[in-house]
């Protein structure tokens, strides 16, 4: 039972022990210049209507922060996520954002960026963000350690919270379909339904998570000025 419900996050391919299942992450590469064929069409006005929406989040969260070419590197992230999170609703289709190790691939190195630029170009401001304003002296110590571990385990709250949330949607759509052949045709009906409002949340939820991780990169972003 555990083994035949955790396999649908398992990386290897079935045809030959290699992790070919890794490379339905590239299949964005493929259709994503379909769109532009015929212009325009209803993907590509979708896909308009979320970079501007993208757009005035960004604009509005990086005030006086002036980051060349920052709206288009987060507008592709965004994608890149929100694209791998709708593969695993499709049935037999590999999830890679279900693995810890992928988003890692995402937020490690953006926090990483910015935390060389911050430290080496706006030295002084990184200081001043480890103590906030009207900290009494003798808490400084402790907000400095606060402020510093939190700063560390940022890339990997980023990364745990998108796998865990995109886990726990696939692991009770694949419970309750597994129930599908043992209960009674009565109770089919009701289980279907159930299934779609599920497959509904989980649209809602790939699409979230694609842009609460996105928004809270922006945000650490916003902090280095």
């Amino acid at each position: 039972m555990m083994n035949n419900l955790f396999s649908i996050f398992d990386p290897l391919s079935s045809i030959i022990p290699i992790q070919l299942n890794w490379l339905s992450s590239l299949l964005l590469f493929m259709f994503s210049p379909l769109l532009f064929w015929l212009i325009p069409n209803r993907s590509l006005m979708v896909m308009n209507l979320i970079l501007k929406f993208l757009k005035n989040e960004m604009n509005n969260l990086l005030n006086n922060t002036h980051f060349k070419g920052v709206s288009l590197f987060f507008s592709t992230v965004f994608f890149m996520i929100l694209f791998n999170n709708f593969l695993g609703l499709y049935p037999y289709i590999f999830t890679s954002s279900t693995h810890l190790l992928f988003n890692l691939t995402f937020s490690l190195p953006i926090w990483l960026s910015l935390m060389f630029y911050g430290w080496i170009m706006k030295t002084q401001n990184m200081f001043i963000h480890l103590i906030p304003n009207g900290t009494p002296p003798i808490l400084m110590p402790f907000m400095v350690l606060i402020e510093t571990i939190s700063n560390i385990i940022r890339p990997g709250t980023l990364a745990v919270r998108l796998t865990a949330n995109m886990i726990a949607g696939h692991l009770l759509v694949t419970l309750l379909s597994q129930n599908g052949t043992i209960i009674p045709t009565m109770f089919l009906i009701l289980l279907i339904s159930v299934e779609f409002l599920l497959l509904t949340l989980e649209l809602m939820v790939s699409f979230i998570q694609s842009y609460v991780f996105t928004i809270l990169s922006i945000l650490y972003t916003s902090e280095i000025h």
